[in-house]
């Protein structure tokens, strides 16, 4: 399925900007926190929607070449969205700035950078 998006780029990109907006909506809406904190749950979420968002980049910038600069690039360009995208957060009602959040979202992005890296490299052997 991966070599699919890579071959069809277009659809790779649809998907990574489609995952952004996605992240952007969800990061917009107003909701009062749980007392006791974050939940696993939060962290799930973070972890998982930018290891997708991270990886469709990955796979949109690479298409299945091995680039040590695109590959920092990408990774760079997803963490500073995740980094944006907490920011943002401190504009939203009820919504707050978490440091928590912003490793949880850089830990997904390295696990699915590495991840699609790894699958390049065992391919050429």
């Amino acid at each position: 399925m991966i070599r699919w998006f890579e071959r069809h780029n277009l659809f790779s990109w649809l998907i990574t900007i489609i995952g952004a907006i996605l992240i952007f909506y969800f990061s917009s809406i107003s909701v009062k926190s749980t007392p006791g904190g974050l939940s696993i749950t939060s962290y799930l979420y973070h972890f998982y929607a930018f290891f997708c968002f991270a990886a469709f980049l990955m796979i949109s910038l690479l298409k299945g070449k091995f680039n040590k600069l695109l590959a920092i690039t990408g990774i760079t360009v997803a963490c500073f969205y995740a980094l944006t995208d907490e920011l943002h957060q401190l504009f939203v009602p009820y919504r707050s700035c978490n440091i928590t959040d912003v490793f949880t979202d850089f830990t997904g992005i390295l696990f699915a950078s590495v991840l699609y890296l790894l699958i390049i490299k065992n391919r050429k052997n």
